[in-house]
């Protein structure tokens, strides 16, 4: 059995992946890459085939019709034989802190494992302007196994991004969570649903993940996420169905779980106001009666009684502000 497998959704590719994949292969065999051949429609198929004809021992590919992101992360985790998950995005990469990584996992395992294990990430644009790490070192022990009860508050720019975590493969298959297909920003459903389950976690203070920003095209460029505002919409309401928060009996796990909540909902409220249509303001209203159905004591706190009522304002000079708080956050946190 593997120590880890890491899987790489690719879709039209060709031009980055190898940069993935070169940068997982220091691991050795103690990895399994498993790259996702999402209906491509140029090289990024044959690049995958020919790395898994070079490494057999650890590359693998799969040819799938066109599924969306998520399907590939799924598919990946059908297939996984290692002891812990990770996916990385194939314009994205690790750096070279990865063996490390792997030598502190592997001792872990040893010493009975944990749930899952957090590491930084660090933003690299395209521009060479504004890079920057985000850390935990203020809301998590570090060097040492530890549970909800031992973390602190996050910041407003922390959340556990899929760049963040590595599970325990048997953790992710219990909860049979899907994601679902032909949906952008799902990443953050793999995340939130399985952190209800979660128990031992390890955090390591290093930026393992390399989040490129600034590639023409990206899901999570301005303009792209103005017009997918429904695919993040969409996001939240599958993360907030996921499970009633009243279920959650750790205090400081619901308080993280909230946090994470707080940021989804202000993200789908903030690119729906950015677009700017009669049509988003009413998607974001059909999004809260969607939320109170389900559990209308936490979807009025998260409307009613947080900040996120000041960017709720309808009509354009809501959106107005809205779009003026965006300009602000995007000043100090450079995310696309």
């Amino acid at each position: 059995m593997k120590l880890l497998t890491v899987t790489i959704p690719c879709y039209n590719s060709q031009d980055y992946m190898a940069n993935c994949i070169e940068s997982i292969l220091p691991g050795g065999d103690r990895v399994e890459i498993i790259v996702i051949d999402d209906g491509s429609k140029d090289r990024t198929g044959e690049i995958a085939d020919a790395y898994a004809e070079k490494y057999p021992d650890i590359v693998r590919v799969v040819h799938q019709p066109n599924g969306g992101h998520g399907e590939g992360i799924n598919q990946g985790l059908r297939r996984a034989t290692g002891k812990y998950f990770k996916t990385v995005d194939s314009d994205d990469r690790l750096s070279a802190d990865f063996p490390a990584f792997l030598d502190e996992l592997e001792r872990l395992d040893r010493e009975g494992g944990v749930d899952l294990f957090l590491t930084n990430y660090h933003y690299v644009h395209s521009d060479g302007k504004g890079d920057r790490s985000i850390r935990f070192g203020n809301a998590l022990p570090e060097g040492r196994v530890f549970t909800w009860k031992e973390t602190r508050p996050f910041l407003v720019d922390q959340i556990l991004m899929i760049h963040t975590v590595c599970f325990r493969t048997e953790l992710l298959r219990k909860t049979g969570l899907e994601l679902p297909k032909h949906t952008f920003y799902e990443d953050n459903l793999m995340v939130y649903g399985n952190l209800r389950y979660v128990e031992r976690m390890y955090y390591r203070n290093v930026d393992l993940y390399l989040y490129t920003i600034g590639r023409e095209g990206q899901s999570v460029q301005e303009d792209v996420m103005k017009r997918r505002y429904t695919h993040q919409i969409k996001a939240t309401e599958l993360c907030f169905k996921a499970f009633h928060l009243d279920e959650i009996r750790d205090k400081r796990k619901l308080g993280y779980l909230k946090h994470e909540l707080f940021i989804m909902f202000g993200i789908s409220i903030i690119y729906a106001r950015l677009n700017r249509s009669e049509k988003a303001d009413l998607d974001l209203e059909a999004l809260w009666e969607e939320c109170r159905r389900y559990d209308y004591k936490w979807a009025n706190y998260f409307r009613r009684k947080t900040p996120l009522r000041l960017i709720c304002v309808p009509g354009k000079g809501g959106q107005s502000f809205t779009e003026a708080v965006y300009r602000l956050a995007h000043l100090v946190v450079r995310f696309n």
